[in-house]
C-alpha cells in the first residue's frame, strides 16, 4: 500500500488498497463510510480523481454515476430496513464542499435519532459523531458491509432505456 489511502481514495479503489471498497460500480465505487453514527451510510465514488463535478463527466457517464447513486441508496435502504425496524429512509447529497472530486454521501435515517436532529441535516451532528472512536469503521460493522454488498450483489442495474428497469 502507497501511504495512507485516505488522501488517496479513488486511486486507493483503483488499486484495489482502499478497504471500505463494498463493490465496484459502474461509474464508481460503492464504499462505506469512515463513521457510522448513523449505520450504514456509504458513499460513491467517481472513478476518476480528476472529476469535480458532476458536470465534468459526459452525459452518459453522468447518467450512470446517478444510476450508481440510486442502486446504492436503495442497497443501503434494503439493508438497513432489514436490520433495524426502526430505519426510516435515506438521503442522497451530492455537496462537494470538502472534498475536490464527485462523491455523494448515503446517509440512512432512524427513528432513535435525537429529536432535535432527526428531521435536519446530518451535517448538524455534534463534532464528537465524526471524530470519537465509537463511530468510527471497524470490525463491528462487518455484517452491515456484507448486508449491503448483497443488497448491491441483487441490485445490478440494467442496462438503461431496459423497460424491465
Amino acid at each position: 500500500m502507497n501511504g495512507d489511502w485516505r488522501t488517496d481514495r479513488i486511486g486507493a479503489a483503483l488499486r484495489g488498497e482502499n478497504p471500505t471498497v463494498l463493490r465496484r460500480l459502474e461509474a464508481g465505487f460503492a464504499v462505506i463510510g469512515d463513521v457510522q453514527f448513523l449505520p450504514g451510510y456509504s458513499v460513491l465514488l467517481v472513478d476518476d480523481p480528476r472529476v469535480g463535478r458532476l458536470s465534468d463527466l459526459p452525459k452518459v457517464k453522468r447518467l450512470s454515476f446517478l444510476s450508481d447513486m440510486d442502486r446504492l441508496g436503495e442497497a443501503v435502504e434494503r439493508a438497513c430496513r432489514r436490520l433495524d425496524p426502526a430505519f426510516r429512509r435515506v438521503n442522497l447529497e451530492i455537496l462537494g464542499n470538502t472534498d475536490p472530486f464527485l462523491h455523494a454521501h448515503v446517509w440512512p435515517r432512524f427513528e432513535w435519532e435525537p429529536a432535535d436532529l432527526v428531521g435536519r441535516p446530518v451535517w448538524l451532528y455534534p463534532q464528537d459523531r465524526w471524530t470519537d472512536e465509537r463511530f468510527g469503521l471497524g470490525p463491528r460493522h462487518d455484517g452491515l458491509r456484507a448486508a449491503i454488498g448483497s443488497e448491491l450483489d441483487r441490485s445490478r442495474s440494467p442496462a438503461l432505456g431496459d423497460p424491465a428497469a
